[in-house]
């Protein structure tokens, strides 16, 4: 792990165009998938500038894990769904939400009932 007062790595990261900088206070991250959170709470937080974009890289000693209790589909998953069963968009995520995201069990639920 790089600590902010490495006088040598930041030389280096100088000469590499890239500038570094820890952001103060930060007081939670939160880490979101389709299907759970990752909650990191005060993290030590670092933003490396390039050119074109930016590297964030959090540490802290814990964080939390929560399963989402209605995970969240791609827009693709959804299109798919709608137009397999011939729905609209609206009907195949609620299928989607009954099938706990299975494609084909949602497919299956809105062309069989």
């Amino acid at each position: 792990m790089m600590r902010g007062g490495n006088r040598e790595m930041r030389r280096m990261m100088d000469k590499m165009g890239l500038d570094m900088n820890e952001l103060s206070n930060v007081q939670e991250v939160i880490i979101k998938t389709d299907k759970k959170e990752i909650i990191i709470s005060k993290p030590s937080v670092t933003e490396m500038k390039a050119k074109d974009n930016s590297i964030f890289t959090v540490t802290a000693d814990s964080y939390e894990e929560r399963e989402l209790e209605v995970p969240i589909f791609s827009e693709e998953d959804i299109q798919l769904v709608s137009q397999q069963a011939g729905v609209d968009e609206e009907k195949a995520k609620n299928a989607l939400e009954e099938a706990k995201g299975d494609l084909a069990r949602a497919i299956l639920l809105l062309t069989t009932g």
